[in-house]
């Protein structure tokens, strides 16, 4: 399933080989593509886990169930089929599904709109999805067109379906990658493993230790096209971590660069300076969410958010050719200043 939507600013750091003779655990380690990007598991081998192709099997037969599911780039797969129905249609979905309908529903509403996964009709419009056409600035009218077929007010969920009362397109992209981490560590934690990094498409999270007794770690990367420079780097034990960014998709036309991501209310790519943000969560899912929700939302109001809702996040704002970062105070409370690089 190929994301329409940045890939994340993560950097996994990576750590020297666990082999020596100083553990008898160790550090299994596999990952392949999935959603038009990857996907790494790494995780502590003991007597009492699986071997790594079991723990593979297990993980890749989960990607590939979301994949069949809400790929908008499957013809064949659920979410399509639903986009492709006509107005007043209900369709029965796996219970997965309507979780993640349910999540960006409560999503849209707590941010008064902000956060809206039927966005397709204006994503295409301005060229950034599955059904794009050239990536040209649309004319107001299309616009307005375009607009009036997104909105979770058109959705409700009836017992185990999921009903439009106009032409909706669900995509899932802004949350799927979350979830598919969560779904995966659940799967991994019925296998008996207890430490590990699971991340996909740049979406992760980690729990545990190593065997050497070292938490896992991971970068938060610099928003630069450039090159990739590392600006804070933090330990996980049961955090989820999630990116969102306008500077790896984008277009420009006339000297104006238009981002991927697109606001709600207008209709329009973000024209604020924030370039990227980074949520940490219990739950990757609503890491994944929440990060695509202040980056709509941009500097001044998506900190208001993060503060008014103990929103662990770090802002990373262009001034000028730099940039300027800003942590929400359940970001410092949950890593400590003393992690800065």
């Amino acid at each position: 399933m190929k994301h329409a939507v940045l890939q994340p600013v993560i950097a996994v750091a990576l750590a020297a080989a666990l082999t020596g003779c100083w553990f008898s655990d160790r550090v299994e380690e596999f990952g392949g593509p999935t959603m038009g990007s990857t996907y790494t598991v790494k995780y502590v081998h003991t007597d009492a886990t699986p071997d790594a192709a079991q723990v593979k099997a297990a993980t890749e037969a989960i990607l590939a169930e979301v994949d069949e599911q809400m790929s908008t780039y499957r013809d064949d797969s659920l979410v399509s089929k639903f986009n492709d129905a006509p107005a007043g249609t209900c369709m029965q979905l796996p219970e997965g599904m309507l979780e993640l309908v349910k999540v960006g529903g409560e999503l849209s509403e707590q941010s008064d709109g902000a956060f809206d996964m039927t966005l397709e009709p204006l994503l295409n419009l301005w060229g950034f999805g599955p059904k794009a056409r050239a990536e040209k600035v649309p004319s107001p009218e299309q616009v307005t067109e375009a607009r009036t077929r997104i909105g979770h007010q058109h959705l409700h969920i009836d017992g185990q379906k999921l009903c439009k009362d106009v032409g909706i397109q669900l995509d899932f992209n802004s949350i799927a990658a979350g979830y598919t981490v969560d779904k995966i560590i659940d799967r991994l934690k019925a296998l008996g493993i207890t430490s590990y990094l699971v991340e996909a498409t740049g979406e992760l999270k980690a729990a545990g230790k190593k065997p050497d007794g070292q938490p896992w770690r991971i970068a938060i990367e610099a928003p630069r096209d450039d090159e990739r420079v590392s600006q804070r780097v933090l330990d996980l034990d049961g955090y989820g971590i999630s990116t969102s960014g306008d500077y790896r998709n984008y277009f420009e036309e006339n000297g104006v660069r238009y981002s991927h991501t697109i606001d709600p209310q207008t209709g329009a790519p973000i024209t604020h300076k924030l370039a990227s943000v980074t949520v940490a969560d219990r739950s990757t899912l609503m890491a994944d969410g929440l990060s695509t929700l202040l980056m709509v939302l941009g500097p001044e109001r998506g900190m208001a958010y993060a503060k008014q809702a103990g929103i662990a996040a770090f802002f990373v704002t262009r001034e000028g050719t730099a940039f300027i970062t800003q942590s929400s105070p359940a970001f410092e409370q949950l890593f400590a200043a003393g992690e800065e690089q």
